[in-house]
């Protein structure tokens, strides 16, 4: 990961100088998009404003977000692209966003964005919780397949379930609000102390624990869809569960820096962000993008993905963030990965 955010970097300075030379204005844009999402998305909106050139800073969201909050002093972004709405919205009530209604709002959803006239953000697409279950190691360990969230508790999948950490991951974040809605605060801590006696590593990565699957390291990786499919569809041995409790999910979302001095360049990306050419592009690696009827039907997920969505309140979940994440690190953060 540190040699990817290197890289992104790297592009990113060369870039900017190429920019500077062509007399192009350059766009700071923070985003916890998946690296081989960047250069579509990237190409996308030059092929309609080839006079804007974007310089990304990427890492996964709860680093991304942590950064944007240390930096509300001093603002650097221009704009955030990709990164979870639970988190604009907790970067919204600290008056750090800059609300536009791009040219598009109107075909995206209501329960899609903010519900502010204009808004503050926006979204693109949901993704939602993966569970990637390994079916070779699974049988050579006679491990069953799970079908539900407090399967993932019994005592066969000891030692074999990774997922990601919540302070580091938008993905591992929607997983815990999503328990503590399904059973409440008691019966939802309940789960995960059950869950973390079989839990092997809590990743800074909402991926890698799909990855880890994929490649046989362990047998069960909690996840979000669009890294199960695109490892499926590489051919890895591994079964997408939807657990039948409910799914935890987010928007990758899209908001305005406030303070950018790139404004109309920044409300230019925003209209191309909502717009149905984006939409498309969205719709290639998710089921549900932000506006209806756009994203092609996706092998391996279910047709009633979107019913089993548990229901999300962004801004009760961006007012409880920090006391979730305080709680769940003093409970289990013994387990994470050594953090890079």
């Amino acid at each position: 990961m540190k040699f990817v955010r290197l890289a992104v970097a790297a592009v990113a300075l060369l870039a900017a100088s190429g920019a500077q030379a062509q007399g192009k204005t350059q766009l700071l844009v923070y985003t916890a998009l998946e690296t081989d999402q960047l250069k579509a998305y990237e190409q996308g909106f030059y092929r309609e404003h080839p006079g804007i050139e974007i310089r990304w800073v990427r890492d996964s969201t709860g680093v991304i977000t942590a950064r944007l909050l240390a930096e509300k002093a001093n603002p650097q972004a221009d704009a955030v692209m990709g990164v979870a709405a639970s988190s604009l919205a907790l970067l919204d009530s600290n008056g750090m966003l800059e609300p536009y209604a791009p040219l598009n709002l109107d075909a995206i959803m209501n329960k899609y964005r903010d519900s502010k006239n204009p808004p503050a953000w926006f979204g693109m697409d949901v993704w939602g919780a993966t569970v990637c279950f390994n079916t070779v190691e699974a049988k050579k360990r006679n491990i069953p397949k799970p079908e539900t969230w407090q399967d993932l508790t019994k005592p066969a999948y000891k030692g074999q379930v990774v997922m990601p950490n919540p302070a580091s991951s938008g993905t591992g974040f929607f997983d815990v609000v999503a328990w503590l809605t399904l059973w409440g605060e008691k019966g939802g801590w309940e789960y995960m102390d059950k869950l973390h006696q079989n839990i092997a590593q809590y990743t800074h990565s909402g991926s890698k624990p799909c990855n880890q699957a994929a490649a046989g390291e362990f047998v069960v990786g909690i996840s979000f869809e669009y890294r199960a499919n695109s490892n499926k569809a590489k051919g890895a041995p591994i079964d997408l569960v939807f657990p039948k409790e409910g799914l935890g999910w987010d928007l990758e979302a899209f908001a305005i820096h406030k303070g950018t001095k790139k404004l109309e360049a920044a409300r230019r990306l925003a209209d191309w962000a909502s717009s149905k050419n984006a939409m498309i592009l969205y719709g290639k690696n998710f089921a549900i993008t932000a506006q209806p009827g756009v994203a092609e039907p996706l092998p391996n997920i279910p047709k009633d993905y979107e019913q089993r969505l548990v229901k999300m309140d962004f801004k009760k979940v961006a007012e409880s963030r920090a006391r979730i994440l305080a709680e769940w690190t003093k409970r289990y953060d013994a387990k994470s990965e050594p953090r890079k």
